[in-house]
């Protein structure tokens, strides 16, 4: 009799603690649906790997074992990348329209197709919320795409004229090659000097740029382009993204950062499914670093995307247990197809549904209340 009812009693004080943690567990889920409110949107961290279609997307997901970090998002959209006068966008015009919302004709930097300044996100943010911006790239900063978030030209070719917008336009962070932009000029000017001037910190080595504390810092780490990851550029990208927030997020107002895997594109264009495949890969390590910032600050939105598809990249065969693909090319050229969108975070669920380039301008605009 007392060993039944011993029993019963740790029986029955099992059954209540177990009805205890349900409950408080209903209540915490519960109170979380109360405060479970949209996330005001104060960071905008950009990534854009320069030529990644779905295929590219695709065949990196093999080689790491199904392992990205973009392709963890819940809110997955398709965007449309034609240019204002071509089938087939160039970086320049598939930059303004992301940088500025506006369709342009190719070759043009943050100017409409009747050649007039549009207006750049990074400059509406700085002007209406007071807040940073900057632009990491694996290309030159100079080059299309960083450039489109940062200057104003008819001419993605006038790398010298495209530099001097970065002096006018005071970026708070920048980070990529270009250097001889800067001083190997035709006007003899000294754009470094000028930097330095207005209170940048200008470095040109990774150990030197994880060191910079100042306001304003520009990284300008080789005279032209970055090196390939296979020529020892080493984790370039990841760690100048993580400096860049890290120096962005000192304004209690927010920030906008666009950091671009340049060199995705230029595998693309060498029909080289190795170059592309070792470029997606490390573009995706820099994507991880973002929603690694993201998970800790409930006000911000990463967004993962591409200006346009290069080489027209078909994955012919594969192997999932080696790792390994086959992969083939259409041209050598950009194409013309739908490029995925992978958004996570604050306001995250805007981004989803099929839409022109231009739309990520609308509603990141949207997202940060500046209609």
């Amino acid at each position: 009799m007392n060993n039944f009812y011993v029993l019963n009693r740790k029986k029955v004080t099992a059954l209540l603690l177990f009805i205890a943690v349900f409950l408080s567990s209903y209540a915490f889920i519960d109170e979380n649906k109360k405060t479970n409110k949209p996330q005001e949107v104060k960071n905008i961290i950009l990534l854009i790997g320069d030529g990644m279609g779905v295929t590219q997307v695709s065949g990196a997901m093999t080689i790491s074992g199904d392992k990205l970090n973009m392709t963890n998002s819940r809110h997955i959209g398709l965007i449309k990348t034609h240019s204002f006068d071509d089938y087939n966008t160039d970086s320049a015009a598939g930059g303004t329209a992301i940088s500025s919302g506006k369709k342009t004709k190719n070759g043009m930097i943050g100017m409409s197709a009747d050649s007039n300044r549009v207006k750049l996100i990074t400059e509406i943010i700085r002007r209406k919320k007071e807040m940073s911006y900057g632009v990491v790239s694996t290309s030159s900063v100079t080059h299309a795409t960083p450039a489109s978030f940062v200057a104003h030209n008819i001419s993605r070719n006038d790398y010298e004229g495209i530099a001097l917008d970065f002096v006018r336009n005071k970026p708070d962070v920048f980070i990529g090659g270009g250097k001889d932009n800067f001083i190997k000029r035709r006007d003899q000017r000294d754009l470094i000097r000028v930097l330095e001037n207005d209170g940048y910190q200008v470095v040109f080595n990774m150990d030197d740029l994880i060191e910079a504390d100042a306001e304003r810092v520009a990284g300008l780490m080789a005279d032209g382009h970055m090196p390939a990851l296979a020529e020892n550029r080493g984790d370039m990208l990841s760690k100048a993204t993580g400096k860049s927030i890290e120096l962005l997020n000192r304004n209690r107002k927010g920030f906008f950062l666009m950091v671009e895997g340049s060199q995705i594109d230029w595998g693309g264009h060498a029909n080289d499914t190795q170059y592309v495949l070792e470029e997606m890969i490390d573009f995706d390590k820099a994507v991880g670093v973002a929603l690694q910032f993201a998970a800790s600050d409930p006000n911000t939105l990463v967004l993962v995307t591409s200006d346009h598809e290069t080489g027209g990249m078909v994955i012919q065969d594969g192997e999932l247990k080696e790792k390994s693909v086959s992969a083939d090319f259409g041209v050598s050229g950009h194409t013309g197809v739908l490029v995925p969108v992978f958004a996570f975070g604050a306001g995250a669920d805007m981004f989803t549904g099929v839409y022109e380039n231009t739309g990520l301008f609308d509603k990141m605009i949207e997202a940060l209340k500046l209609r």
